[in-house]
């Protein structure tokens, strides 16, 4: 039977039994009286052994907590561009006590989107041209993290201006028309991807070589797993020479060189570029494990190089407070179930293609979109959290099974080809076909009529989206008599503004894998007409 507790009331001396035998099981099974005899001094003494552990815990942690707060705050005004946040130690300690999210930049939107360029670094060749590109999102309510690698051959137009180039240079050029300003420089690329994903840019990282392999080696290396064997004896070695790069299939720790070398290495990558930029973002997702593994975190000397590295070598427009609010949130997001994306031409559903642009004597071999603009691109960035969002409307559309018809008014006979191309092989519709327009007519725009009242939405939202195209549920009698009784749920016809985005020419993966040796430091804009 169960009984209250009542305790006893205090005689005498304090009964130290049951602390002692919490402190000392050696004597858990001493009997009371014998722990009556044990000297009142030698128990106070051990009391006082333990609160002194527990103030060296306490002071440790502090000295540990000021260590952190101050490395962080100074390694914020080295690597703050702007350097124009009123800052301070005080500020810093808030952030870090607060981590409060919701304060980032799209914190509102659920969603923080930061740009990291990796440069080469003054003094090395192609030393301010972007040699990754990469986007990281942040969902700050959820911990979800994912990363859209954009390759550095993609051709085009500079935010603001007529030129067209491969986006690599795009913050060079920022750099050579701003008074090497990287604050500007960012901006123009900022805008330029903006364009390009129809997603904002909330900040900006660029970090060098050096920074990179250096910071590797301070957290005492990284562990990844190579899915291949790697052999180039070709691998981009000082002073434009070439060394041999040899790395197996399976687990590797590698320190800063070899992790460099892992992230650059294409040559013998069956994928190329877009292989690259996968182990790119494969070496990210060590790191970030590494770093806030316990082995790092209460290393004060591997902690503080750290600091050091990421303050000489990065730029960023990080604030001093937001930069504390990353580093809490950063060991809450969840790397297991990251999203890893490469835009990419490696195979039918990839979103690129390979052609070239000829500037005077240079032909160089670039990337553009598969489809008419960047639709498809914005999609992916828009999505990047929700990826099956994108299949499930691809299987709608096949569900659909829409049968189209293409009618070229134009007056360019190459164009409707590669618009049939198009839709066969890159958007996988079964029923294609070409009708022959005998009036001659030309169209300034792309039409797509909708035969089908409505009744196949998803079909008609991707041709008007990816072509592009206006929409018309109205069929004008002159398209009517080409088509006749024919049972067409679509009708493309193509207008003479889908010329420029078709009009360049299709090549191979190998022919960009071949040409990329010779033009891998070739600036494009240094070279034009």
């Amino acid at each position: 039977m169960l009984r209250d507790f009542k305790p006893k009331s205090n005689q005498g001396s304090p009964n130290f039994a049951e602390a002692r035998d919490f402190f000392d099981p050696s004597l858990a099974n001493q009997s009371p009286t014998r722990l009556k005899h044990i000297p009142k001094q030698k128990i106070l003494l051990r009391y006082k052994i333990i609160f002194g552990l527990l103030i060296f815990v306490f002071l440790a942690g502090t000295a540990y907590g000021s260590f952190f707060v101050y490395k962080i705050y100074s390694v914020g005004k080295k690597i703050n561009i702007e350097n124009n946040s009123a800052s301070s130690i005080i500020g810093t300690v808030k952030s870090l006590a607060a981590s409060n999210a919701k304060s980032l930049q799209g914190a509102d939107k659920d969603r923080v989107n930061i740009l990291l360029l990796g440069i080469a670094g003054k003094g090395k060749p192609g030393q301010f041209l972007t040699d990754t590109i990469m986007i990281a999102s942040l969902n700050p309510k959820t911990n979800q993290v994912a990363l859209l690698s954009i390759p550095r051959d993609l051709y085009v137009k500079i935010h603001g201006t007529n030129l067209q180039t491969k986006i690599n240079s795009v913050y060079q050029y920022g750099l050579s028309n701003n008074n090497n300003d990287s604050n500007a420089a960012a901006g123009v690329i900022e805008k330029t991807i903006t364009d390009i994903t129809a997603i904002d840019i909330n900040y900006y990282i660029v970090l060098n070589f050096d920074g990179f392999e250096k910071s590797i080696d301070d957290i005492g290396g990284i562990n990844i797993t190579s899915e291949r064997d790697l052999y180039d004896t070709r691998y981009p070695g000082p002073n434009y020479s070439y060394e041999t790069f040899q790395l197996s299939k399976g687990f590797h720790q590698l320190d800063g060189a070899t992790a460099l070398k892992y992230a650059r290495e294409r040559h013998n990558d069956p994928e190329g570029d877009f292989g690259r930029a996968k182990r790119q973002q494969q070496i990210m997702q060590a790191t970030k494990n590494k770093i806030f593994s316990a082995g790092t975190l209460f290393n004060l000397i591997a902690l503080n190089n750290l600091f050091d590295t990421l303050g000489e070598n990065i730029r960023t427009d990080i604030s001093t407070q937001d930069l504390a609010t990353f580093f809490e949130l950063m060991k809450k997001l969840d790397t297991n179930n990251i999203n890893n994306v490469v835009v990419d031409a490696w195979s039918k559903d990839s979103l690129l293609k390979v052609s070239h642009v000829q500037y005077g004597s240079v032909s160089a071999f670039v990337l553009i979109p598969r489809v008419g603009n960047y639709s498809e691109i914005q999609d992916l960035a828009q999505n990047i959290f929700d990826l099956n969002k994108l299949t499930r409307r691809k299987n709608e559309i096949a569900k659909e099974d829409a049968s189209i018809a293409i009618i070229n008014e134009s007056g360019n006979s190459q164009i409707i080809q590669k618009i049939k191309k198009v839709l066969q092989e890159n958007l996988d519709y079964k029923n294609v076909v070409i009708l022959a327009d005998s009036n001659k007519i030309l169209s300034d725009t792309t039409t797509v009529y909708d035969s089908t009242n409505g009744q196949k939405p998803f079909t008609l939202d991707e041709l008007a989206g990816k072509l592009p195209a206006t929409v018309s549920y109205a069929i004008n009698p002159d398209i009517a008599k080409i088509i006749q009784n024919k049972t067409i749920d679509m009708t493309i016809v193509i207008g003479k503004d889908l010329i420029q985005k078709y009009n360049m020419e299709e090549n191979t993966i190998q022919d960009l894998n071949n040409a990329q040796d010779d033009q891998m430091y070739i600036n494009l804009l240094d070279n034009k007409n």
